[in-house]
């Protein structure tokens, strides 16, 4: 025979895959570990409450005193970060979300907390003001109704700073406003914190119909128009790409893509560009009840179904996923499976 042998010999897959340690070193980069989840948590502003989210089955809001006993064993079973979003009910909102940067905030309340009771727990706030504001949009409005630009970066970074002084770990803007990676990393650098405090940028964040329950369970829906005139367009891959390059040229330490389930396409166009940068992306809450009801239903098996997404989601460049299954997922982990 021939020098190399039979070249057909190079398309047989199956000698590959007959054993499950031979499939697994085909997937070695989709791994799921403790340190690929990040959890998303709501605050509400009374203390003591834990109230359930009607269209996110089996998640809660969480008042500050209920947070320890929430958290104490899913650090036991690895849990190493979490992404703050405030609540509030009884604090007065405005136009510009003034106590988003008050200690009315009970996520202002919450961080120091968190960090006493959890030392090694990394802490992230999301940073926008559509929780706060009257009006329910990302930024500060004119009196048309139109995005102020400049007045709402200055308001952000302002927030930001608040959350950094109270000893958040990383600040994850989310408002998708021109500019505001920069201005509030030139925050963070004339008070000293620049070094200290990580921005996690949701640089792709899409007008996506999925976001529903995540509106009622913060109680952001916007009271008129919608958010299209700052988040990107579902159908555009140019301007995702624009505004990565712009986060990473302003200081982003880390980039996201939200939501991801349908945006895989751009985890990858982003990873493949910046794959010096962490990738994070956010299953978010329509993608959770989708999950969630079909498994529900029986159409489908959510270990499994969850599991193939996780790994379909790490294949595609994602190294952090925030996600509402993380208690779940620390269950199966720590119970010895391997995702």
């Amino acid at each position: 025979m021939a020098s190399g042998g039979n070249p057909a010999n190079k398309h047989i897959l199956h000698s590959s895959i007959f054993n499950k340690t031979l499939r697994g070193w085909q997937g070695l980069n989709c791994e799921i570990t403790q340190k690929n989840l990040m959890y998303p948590i709501f605050i509400v502003d009374d203390e003591n409450a834990v109230q359930p989210i009607q269209s996110m089955p089996g998640i809660s809001r969480f008042g500050i005193n209920r947070l320890k006993d929430h958290l104490s064993p899913l650090v036991e079973k690895g849990l190493q970060s979490v992404l703050l979003f405030g609540v509030i009910n009884n604090v007065p909102k405005d136009e510009t979300g003034s106590n988003a940067s008050t200690e009315k905030n009970p996520v202002l309340k919450a961080v120091p907390k968190l960090k006493t009771w959890f030392p090694s727990l990394t802490v992230a706030c999301d940073v926008c003001l559509c929780a706060y504001t009257s009006h329910g949009h990302c930024g500060i409005l004119d009196k048309d109704g139109y995005i102020k630009n400049d007045d709402s970066i200055k308001r952000l970074a302002e927030v930001a700073l608040a959350y950094a002084k109270a000893g958040a770990d990383i600040v994850a803007p989310s408002d998708m406003m021109d500019g505001r990676i920069g201005a509030i990393k030139q925050s963070l650098r004339d008070n000293g914190l620049v070094n200290r405090v990580s921005v996690l940028s949701y640089t792709a964040k899409f007008a996506s119909n999925l976001y529903g329950p995540f509106r009622d369970a913060s109680k952001s829906a916007p009271a008129f128009g919608d958010r299209k005139c700052y988040q990107l367009p579902s159908e555009s891959t140019g301007l995702a790409l624009r505004a990565a390059a712009r986060d990473v040229e302003e200081g982003a330490d880390m980039l996201m893509v939200k939501p991801v389930l349908i945006y895989m396409d751009i985890v990858k166009e982003l990873k493949n560009k910046y794959p010096e940068y962490p990738m994070f992306v956010y299953q978010v809450s329509g993608e959770f009840a989708m999950i969630h009801h079909a498994a529900k239903a029986e159409a489908v098996d959510l270990r499994l179904v969850l599991t193939e997404v996780l790994s379909s989601l790490r294949r595609s460049g994602a190294d952090v996923i925030i996600t509402y299954f993380t208690p779940q997922i620390l269950d199966w982990i720590h119970g010895g499976s391997k995702l």
